[in-house]
C-alpha cells in the first residue's frame, strides 16, 4: 500500500526528472528512424488484408444493435492488440536489455534521478511510442472506411491507456526475468490474449464457459472499449473498462518501482 502511495503522486502530477529518461530514449532512437517508419506501415497492411479478404467473406455483424462490417469490427481489436504489443515490447524486451545486458541504469542513478524516475520514465517512453503508432492506426482506419463514426478520434486516448496498462505490468514482469529464455512466457501470455479476447469474433459466439473467462481479460477490456468508441456506442460499462485498465497500470507501476528499488538501489 505504501508503494502505491509513493508512485501515485508521480503518476498523477508527473516527474520532471523522469522526463530525462524519455529524452534519453528519444536521442537513442533518433538514428533508428527506419524502425519507427516500419511501424507505421504495419496497421495499413493489417487493415488492407481485412478489407480485401475477410470483410467480404464474413459480411456484417451485429454489435450493440448496430450492423457493422467485419473490418470495422476487427479494426479496434487490432488497435488494442497493437497497443498491447507496443507496451510489452518496450517495457519488457528493451528494458531487460538495459537492465541485464548494457547496464544503462547504473550511471543514470549516479545523477539526481532515482529509481522511481527510471521506472516512470520508461513508461513515458512506452506511451509516447504507443501514441505515435495508435495515431497512424486510427488514420488508416479512417482512410479505409473502417472507422464506425467520427468518435473514432477517442480511440487515441483509449489506445494510450491500453499501452499504459500493459507497459506498467510488463515493466514489473521484466524485473523477474532472469534470462532470454524467460521471454517464452511472454508469448505464452500475450498469444492467448490476442486469440481469445473478442478480437476477431463477438463474445456471443464464444462458448459460455469461455466467455465467462474472456470478460476478465485485459485485452478484452481494451478491445471492447475501443470498439465502442470507434462506433460511437457509449455506455456506462466503458467506465468499468477504463477503471480496469487504469488500476492495472497503477498496480503494475507500483510493483515495478518496488522491484527496481530492490534491484538497482545500493
Amino acid at each position: 500500500m505504501n508503494s502505491v502511495l509513493r508512485v501515485t503522486p508521480s503518476l498523477s502530477f508527473g516527474s520532471r526528472r523522469s522526463l530525462y529518461i524519455l529524452e534519453r530514449n528519444i536521442m537513442a532512437y533518433k538514428r533508428q528512424w527506419p524502425v519507427f517508419v516500419s511501424g507505421f506501415f504495419e496497421p495499413l497492411f493489417y487493415l488492407l488484408s481485412l478489407g480485401i479478404g475477410l470483410n467480404s467473406l464474413v459480411g456484417h455483424l451485429d454489435v450493440g444493435g448496430q450492423s457493422v462490417s467485419y473490418a470495422a469490427f476487427v479494426a479496434p481489436g487490432m488497435l488494442a492488440t497493437s497497443s498491447m504489443n507496443g507496451g510489452v515490447i518496450d517495457s519488457i524486451y528493451n528494458v531487460f536489455f538495459k537492465l541485464k545486458v548494457s547496464h544503462v541504469y547504473e550511471p543514470v542513478l549516479s545523477t539526481p534521478l532515482d529509481v522511481n524516475d527510471v521506472a516512470l520514465g520508461e513508461v513515458w517512453w512506452s506511451l509516447t511510442r504507443g501514441a505515435l503508432y495508435a495515431t497512424s492506426f486510427i488514420i488508416c482506419m479512417a482512410l479505409l472506411g473502417d472507422a464506425g463514426s467520427p468518435w473514432v478520434i477517442l480511440c487515441l486516448p483509449g489506445a494510450v491507456l491500453t499501452s499504459f496498462a500493459f507497459a506498467c505490468v510488463g515493466l514489473a514482469a521484466c524485473t523477474y526475468m532472469r534470462s532470454w529464455q524467460d521471454f517464452d512466457t511472454v508469448t505464452l501470455v500475450t498469444l492467448p490474449l490476442f486469440l481469445f479476447s473478442a478480437t476477431f469474433f463477438p463474445l456471443s459466439l464464444y462458448p459460455t464457459w469461455l466467455a465467462s473467462i474472456v470478460i476478465f481479460s485485459p485485452l478484452y477490456q481494451s478491445a471492447t472499449l475501443l470498439r465502442g468508441l470507434s462506433l460511437g456506442s457509449f455506455s456506462w460499462v466503458m467506465l468499468v473498462h477504463v477503471a480496469y485498465l487504469f488500476v492495472m497500470g497503477l498496480v503494475g507501476l507500483s510493483v515495478a518501482a518496488r522491484r527496481f528499488q530492490r534491484i538497482l538501489a545500493p
